[in-house]
């Protein structure tokens, strides 16, 4: 499967761009802030994929911002959980906070629920909702591939912030405690800033999880 990591948009998010090499389909995780639209579309376009899905991690401008925009260049239906749903509409407030400019807003078309699976070719991606640095936050276990699209839940070496509007850091713990660190430690951690890790090396060396 094609998997091609873009670090998107003025904070740096890492969008995930999979796709299948028969079907032609294709998902993507977090699209930015939509700063770097044309570099996701050329990637699209490179591989000769149709976009399937658009799946938001968490209501943040730096990973939902650019939806609108892809959905619009794609028809590609947009996917995030609805505890997130009251984030979204104060999208503005968060422009405002990182001076950022105010981006289109879209229709929420899918609810991303805790056990959805969502395919891309034959291969299954896992909705695993994982509250803490947002009430509706979620991460993305794709099993066949041995990866894991961990929104701003984990990082290498830290864990995602909880002082932000519907952060709450026990939450937090008990949702990478009992969702991530049960899975197989040699699966890839893909966050959504900064470089890669995995499962066994956060369960050794992350001192946020001691």
């Amino acid at each position: 499967m094609i998997h091609e990591i873009l670090a998107v948009g003025a904070l740096q998010c890492n969008c995930s761009i999979f796709g299948d090499e028969t079907t032609h389909e294709a998902i993507v995780i977090d699209p930015g802030d939509g700063a770097d639209l044309a570099r996701v579309m050329e990637v699209l376009k490179m591989h000769g994929l149709r976009l399937a899905a658009i799946i938001i991690t968490h209501a943040h401008i730096d990973h939902i911002g650019g939806a609108a925009k892809l959905k619009a260049a794609t028809g590609a239906p947009v996917y995030m959980n609805a505890a997130d749903l009251e984030l979204y509409r104060h999208l503005d407030v968060q422009a405002s906070w990182l001076g950022l400019p105010m981006p289109q807003t879209t229709s929420i078309d899918c609810p991303a629920r805790d056990g959805d699976t969502l395919r891309c070719g034959p291969t299954e991606f896992h909705v695993l909702h994982t509250p803490g640095h947002t009430q509706g936050s979620v991460c993305v276990l794709v099993p066949t591939e041995n990866k894991l699209i961990a929104g701003d839940t984990l990082f290498r070496d830290s864990v995602g912030r909880t002082d932000l509007p519907g952060g709450d850091w026990e939450q937090l713990q008990r949702s990478i405690h009992s969702r991530l660190l049960t899975l197989a430690e040699e699966i890839d951690v893909f966050p959504g800033h900064g470089p890669a890790t995995t499962i066994g090396r956060e369960k050794e060396m992350n001192p946020f999880l001691r």
